[in-house]
């Protein structure tokens, strides 16, 4: 395959748009049906005769990808090549931790470092207690306020010098907490529905924008679900820290960590060295790996 010379920052469906070698950004198409790039991706591309397109021809192998199974448990490829996954979480709407261990476990499967965010604290103090299960498990843990940018000046650094992808809930506030990092209204933002207190979908597409610091962020549409697609319920392990180096002082080396007997990670839940509600994540990140394995069949 010739050198990759463009990076896909931006996705609208079969359409994409590119940054060259030379900063230069420009729109492109897809040859065929079966290339299926995504914000990230190391591609081929080259100029079209009398077009203002480019025409991407192929995909360069890719270091990691950010995944969720499909409606027919397929992975579906969400983003590339990427070392940073900033968790984000606020005070409204209201926080589902659930999502919130999903993504982290997302990034320990992937190879890549990763950051939780608890973002409107001007709106109410964060949930300590929460957030410390996650400082526990060692993973770092910001607050911040994209309305008054506290805490932003401290998260622009972690950010520089990597390919880092914001994910979370709607409404979260991904877009204002990036368009404080990078000085400027680069991306819409949206209030939260009132009727619901749902996040409104801002982002529709995944966008990735350049760090003054060096590196760049993608902004993901914000979600009302999430979970890894994993190849077998055993991987989910691999997603929690705790959970996997527990598993390691297990009787059984195939241990689902479910019911068995000898389970250490069941006995870290109950002498409290392991969040009972970070073990009911990891307990149906494996269930739907399960289920979503039978629809395959």
């Amino acid at each position: 395959m010739p050198t990759p010379n463009a990076t896909v920052i931006a996705t609208f469906s079969r359409r994409m748009r590119l940054r060259l070698g030379d900063d230069a950004e420009v729109d492109a198409r897809i040859k065929g049906r079966r290339l299926k790039p995504v914000c990230g991706d190391r591609v081929v591309a080259e100029s079209i005769d009398g077009e203002d397109d480019w025409l991407i021809t192929a995909i360069a192998a890719r270091d990691n990808e950010l995944t969720r199974p499909n409606l027919r448990g397929e992975p579906e490829v969400l983003a590339a090549n990427l070392d940073l996954v900033v968790v984000v979480a606020a005070a409204t709407p209201k926080p589902d931790w659930f999502i919130v261990d999903r993504y982290l476990a997302a990034a320990e499967l992937m190879g890549a470092d990763a950051v939780l965010v608890y973002n409107k604290t001007d709106l109410e103090p964060p949930d300590a207690a929460a957030l410390g299960v996650y400082e526990a498990a060692g993973y770092r843990v910001m607050t911040v306020s994209a309305e008054t940018a506290a805490g932003v000046d401290a998260l622009a650094p972690v950010l520089g010098g990597h390919t880092a992808i914001f994910v979370g809930q709607s409404g979260v506030g991904k877009s204002s907490l990036i368009n404080r990092v990078l000085g400027s209204e680069r991306q819409k933002t949206a209030a939260i529905s009132n009727k619901h207190q749902e996040g409104r979908h801002t982002t529709v597409n995944s966008i990735m924008l350049p760090l003054e610091s060096g590196g760049d962020v993608i902004d993901s549409p914000g979600v009302r679900d999430y979970a890894p697609a994993l190849v077998t319920s055993t991987d989910a392990a691999v997603g929690f820290r705790e959970i996997l180096e527990a598993s390691r002082r297990c009787r059984f080396a195939n241990c689902r960590h479910m019911q068995e007997p000898g389970c250490a990670v069941k006995a870290g839940v109950d002498d409290g060295s392991i969040d009972e509600r970070r073990y009911e994540s990891y307990r149906r990140v494996v269930i739907t790996t399960e289920k979503l394995a039978e629809r395959r069949r």
